[in-house]
């Protein structure tokens, strides 16, 4: 006997027919999610290609603290790096999380050879020495630095630290180290820049060299601006950049760059800087015929709150 669609009897048969349909659906779309899981995203970011340590996390290497560009306030990690790097998260589709560790192995590439993180973003200059070690990002700051000395001690110039034969402090391993012993200098180094002033504060040292926008960070609190002072800064010519493992992370660069590169162009960028900075920016960075080149400084008369 012919079963006639609609039709008593056929009504198991209409009942089965939608479950395999259903359950063959889900099927294909769960291989088609696990393939397109292992192609494109094999460590929780949506970038393809993009190797990351922990899945779902941007790890990110910083030597704290560094104000402007990475501290900790109000219990949470902030600054000028910090926010440049979550659009980088946001833009893999993960989190930041920071990891403090010893400047020396950001710069020689010991932390993101070991995996420690997947980026480094210290407030890092970009030299000849360092890329033997690391990939860098496209520019996205321009460095100069600045000599801090008590009120009344008549410093404004490195000149004028060797001739009166006062004691310099610096951060260790960083270019204010390099630049203070290049002019003959071998200053007293600290482990973090929040070491270098207690220095200051406490007469281990009587003057100190530091970046530029870091003294301007000191110098908006008023213990601070009280008794020291700004004395020279310096422009370096040199410019500061996020670092990647030196092979092995091409995809993340690209996605660094990428970033910097629309952040520049729509605003974001020059907005985060007066946001951190305390002004507008003077200029936009750009990427230097020899990125990471030695170029003769020159001292100016910035203010403590010029923009380098």
């Amino acid at each position: 006997m012919r079963i006639w669609p609609g039709s008593a009897d056929s009504a198991p048969e209409r009942g089965r027919r939608p479950r395999f349909a259903a359950l063959g659906a889900a099927v294909t779309a769960i291989v088609l999610a696990s393939a397109c899981g292992s192609s494109n995203s094999p460590h929780g970011a949506a970038v393809p290609g993009v190797d990351l340590v922990t899945p779902g996390k941007l790890k990110v290497c910083t030597n704290l603290p560094y104000a402007p560009f990475q501290f900790t306030q109000n219990g949470k990690n902030v600054g000028f790096d910090v926010e440049l790097m979550d659009l980088v998260a946001k833009k893999l589709g993960v989190t930041q999380e920071l990891v403090d560790i010893d400047f020396d192995s950001i710069k020689g590439g010991t932390a993101l050879n070991a995996r420690r993180c997947d980026v480094a973003a210290a407030g890092m200059t970009i030299t000849e020495d360092r890329k033997r070690n690391l990939a860098f990002s496209d520019p996205y700051f321009d460095e100069a630095i600045a000599l801090v000395a008590p009120k009344g001690t008549g410093v404004k110039t490195l000149e004028d630290v060797k001739a009166k034969k006062l004691s310099l402090g610096v951060q260790a391993s960083t270019t204010s180290l390099d630049f203070a012993k290049s002019k003959g200098f071998d200053p007293k180094q600290y482990k973090d820049s929040g070491k270098e002033l207690l220095a200051l504060q406490s007469g281990q040292v009587k003057v100190i060299l530091q970046d530029l926008p870091v003294v301007n960070t000191w110098m908006k609190k008023p213990d601070l601006s009280a008794k020291y002072e700004l004395g020279a800064t310096i422009t370096t010519g040199s410019q500061y950049g996020f670092a990647v493992k030196k092979a092995g992370s091409p995809e993340l660069l690209k996605t660094i760059d990428q970033v910097l590169s629309q952040a520049i162009a729509d605003g974001t960028w020059a907005k985060a800087y007066t946001t951190w900075m305390g002004s507008a920016p003077a200029a936009i960075p750009k990427r230097a015929a020899s990125q990471g080149s030695s170029s003769a400084p020159s001292t100016g008369s910035a203010s403590p709150t010029a923009t380098p």
